[in-house]
């Protein structure tokens, strides 16, 4: 299993995997401080998992999440909010890829602080997204 909620409704389950919004040295970490390739406008969410281990028989690194693992991001914005029930949600599919392992999400993620059409604070329009079929790589 590698998300943290499994939800259903009349029209099927979605999986969410959820994370805290980055902080660094007390304070909300821009995206750009992660890879100077993002944005500073937006923030950053470490998207892998918490244990770190290698396969036995491929001898790889198990921490990075692989597209399929999960449906919806869920990001607490508690470190640019002080709320810890503000969160931002995005679909997985949307999330950036490795470079060198198009299969494997990328560390870090950009986060918007702001609703737009690839970031919402609403977890039912993330849902509808969800279910869309609109294919995309979400913007840095």
């Amino acid at each position: 299993m590698s998300y943290d909620y499994l939800l259903s409704d009349e029209n099927g389950e979605v999986s969410v995997q959820v994370k805290l919004q980055r902080s660094k040295t007390l304070r909300p970490m821009q995206a750009n401080e992660a890879y100077r390739k993002f944005s500073s406008n937006l923030f950053v969410v470490e998207t892998q998992k918490t244990r770190g281990g290698t396969d036995a028989a491929t001898k790889e690194n198990t921490r990075p999440y692989r597209f399929g693992e999960f449906d919806i991001l869920a990001v607490s914005m508690q470190p640019s909010t002080n709320n810890w029930s503000d969160f931002m949600y995005t679909i997985s599919r949307w999330l950036i890829p490795q470079d060198d392992d198009k299969s494997k999400i990328l560390k870090f993620q950009p986060v918007s602080p702001i609703v737009n059409d690839e970031w919402t604070s609403d977890f039912k329009t993330c849902v509808k997204r969800f279910r869309g079929d609109i294919n995309k790589t979400i913007s840095f």
